[in-house]
């Protein structure tokens, strides 16, 4: 078995999580929880790994790619350009096989899977998976892209890293959830 894997999203009320290769919201303080979950690590000399599907990697504005202070990992089936220091790789098995060699396996201390919505269905049947953090967003936005349907084995828990109130920017109000898998969650009982 793998590393565990955190996947990371926000939702709104219809679970879509992209229009047109966008965001379909802006939320700033949102993508600021996004990167303190990302980017944190409880040991300073590590850092967290990031994996997303080749699309996920391009609706990343250039300016902001890769993502900092992270490994970023990015799966395509194709030939595509990436920037130095990236990892392409053409399966999620093969990135997480990838992410277990050395020397990077001394060095993350966290994967998140961060999108798109085959990649977060592939995650979850593996398992690796873990934890899933979502943001749900209460209001509808048009979609064309949606995170796939969450097994009931996932139960909410609370994660001391996880704002448990709703909270506003712009007049949109969300809230964040983690779920953890129904065999993780007797682990962590224990």
């Amino acid at each position: 078995m793998g590393p565990r894997l955190n996947l990371i999203a926000a939702v709104c009320e219809n679970m879509g999580i992209g229009f047109k290769g966008e965001l379909p919201w802006k939320l700033k303080s949102e993508m600021a929880y996004f990167s303190k979950m990302t980017k944190g690590t409880k040991d300073p000399n590590k850092k967290n790994a990031v994996i997303m599907g080749r699309k996920t990697w391009e609706s990343i504005p250039k300016k902001f790619r890769p993502l900092p202070a992270r490994i970023n990992v990015v799966l395509s089936t194709n030939d595509i350009e990436v920037d130095e220091g990236v990892l392409l790789c053409s399966s999620l098995e093969g990135a997480i096989e990838q992410l277990q060699q050395p020397p990077l396996n001394s060095t993350i201390e966290t994967v998140w899977v961060i999108g798109g919505s085959s990649l977060y269905k592939a995650s979850m049947d593996l398992p690796e998976c873990h934890r899933l953090y979502l943001t749900h967003i209460k209001a509808m936005y048009e979609c064309d892209t949606f995170f796939p349907t969450i097994s009931p084995s996932f139960k909410v828990i609370n994660d001391p890293d996880v704002p448990q109130e709703i909270l506003e920017e712009n007049g949109v109000q969300y809230h964040y959830k983690c779920k953890i898998t129904e065999d993780d969650f007797f682990i962590e009982v224990l």
